[in-house]
C-alpha cells in the first residue's frame, strides 16, 4: 500500500469524481483509476461505487478513509519535522477563527508568515468557538482564535488570553436607540434581536447576561455569521450585541454603549499533544509565547492582551 494510492482515494472521496481528483493530483485519470484499482485488489474490497452519474464511497471505503487521512497527515508531519531539523519550515498550517476575532490582524499576520515561510501551505477555517476547540484537540487545525464568555475557558488545549472586550448594542442608523448615548439590558430587552445560534459561545455571553438580570428577550433571527448578522440589523430587522473591537469595521449600522453589558475573552489556542513546526513559527510571528497561559495570569492590557505584532 503506497501513500500515493491513499492520496488518490482521499482526492476522489473529497471531489466525488475521478476526473476532478486526477486534476487535483496532477495525473491522468487512467493512472489514478489504475492505482485505486490496484489498492482495491490488495485490500480485497471495493472502495467506491462507480456509476455513469456519480461516484461515492462504499462502506469499506468509508472505513478506509479516516485511516488514509491519518497516514497522509503523519507522513506530511514527518517530512515537516525533518525539514525543521535542518532549519526549514514546510508542510501545512490550518488556522481556525471566529468571524468576529479582533485582537489579532489575521490577514496581516498570514501575510507576514507567508513572506517568511513561503513553502508552508495555509488554509483558513471559519467556525464557532466550540467547533474550533474540538478541531484543535483532534488535530484537524493547528492554531485557532476564538471568543468565549468570561465564565468559560478552552478545555483540552493550550490557550493564551489575548484580550478582553465588552459587548455593545448594534442598531440600524434610523433606529430610535441610535440617538441614545447608552442603554441598559432592560431597555434592550424590549427590542427584537438578531443573534447567533443558541448555545454557541457568541450567543451564550448575551444569554447569560440577560438571565442574570432576570430579563427575557425575543431572538427572532438566528444567523451563523456575524457579518450577515450586522446586515440584518442594518435592514432594521432587529438589534444585536457584538464585541466593541469588532464592530469598528462594520458599516451601515450604529453602535450604542450598554451600561451593564457582558464581557468576552479572546484566546489563541493550539494542541497540547503536538505542535507542528509551522504552528510554532506562526505563533512566533505573532509574538505569542508557545507555552500555555496559566489561568491565574493577568491580562496585560484590557484592549488586546499580549500585543501580537501587527502589520505595518
Amino acid at each position: 500500500m503506497e501513500l500515493q494510492q491513499m492520496r488518490y482515494v482521499v482526492a476522489v472521496a473529497e471531489t466525488n469524481s475521478f476526473t476532478r481528483a486526477a486534476e487535483r493530483c496532477l495525473v491522468v485519470q487512467s493512472a489514478l483509476s489504475h492505482q485505486i484499482a490496484r489498492l482495491e485488489k490488495e485490500l480485497g474490497a471495493r472502495l467506491f461505487e462507480r456509476t455513469s452519474r456519480r461516484v461515492r464511497l462504499t462502506p469499506a471505503g468509508a472505513a478506509f478513509l479516516p485511516a488514509a487521512r491519518q497516514c497522509l497527515d503523519a507522513a506530511e508531519r514527518a517530512a515537516a519535522e525533518v525539514a525543521a531539523a535542518v532549519g526549514e519550515v514546510r508542510g501545512r498550517l490550518a488556522v481556525g477563527l471566529i468571524p468576529s476575532v479582533a485582537a489579532v490582524d489575521i490577514p496581516g499576520a498570514l501575510r507576514d508568515f507567508h513572506r517568511q515561510y513561503p513553502d508552508v501551505r495555509i488554509s483558513l477555517r471559519v467556525g464557532a468557538s466550540e467547533e474550533l476547540v474540538e478541531q484543535v484537540r483532534e488535530g484537524a487545525i493547528e492554531v485557532a482564535f476564538l471568543g468565549l464568555p468570561t465564565t468559560a475557558r478552552p478545555q483540552g488545549v493550550n490557550a493564551r488570553e489575548l484580550a478582553r472586550d465588552r459587548l455593545v448594542a448594534v442598531v440600524a442608523p434610523d433606529h430610535p436607540l441610535a440617538e441614545e448615548p447608552a442603554v441598559d439590558l432592560r431597555r434592550l430587552s424590549s427590542e427584537v434581536f438578531v443573534d447567533l445560534p443558541a448555545k454557541t459561545a457568541g450567543r451564550v455571553q448575551s444569554d447569560q447576561a440577560f438571565s442574570a438580570a432576570g430579563i427575557s428577550r425575543d431572538v427572532a433571527f438566528e444567523v451563523t455569521n456575524a457579518d450577515y448578522l450586522a446586515r440584518l440589523v442594518g435592514q432594521g430587522l432587529g438589534v444585536a450585541m457584538l464585541p466593541s473591537a469588532y464592530v469598528r469595521q462594520l458599516t451601515g449600522v450604529t453602535t450604542v454603549e450598554v451600561t451593564d453589558a457582558p464581557a468576552r475573552v479572546e484566546y489563541v489556542i493550539w494542541s497540547r499533544v503536538s505542535r507542528t513546526p509551522a504552528a510554532t513559527a506562526f505563533l512566533a510571528v505573532l509574538d505569542i509565547p508557545a507555552t500555555p497561559d496559566p489561568e491565574e495570569d493577568p491580562v496585560i492590557h484590557s484592549s488586546g492582551g499580549p500585543r501580537p505584532r501587527r502589520s505595518q
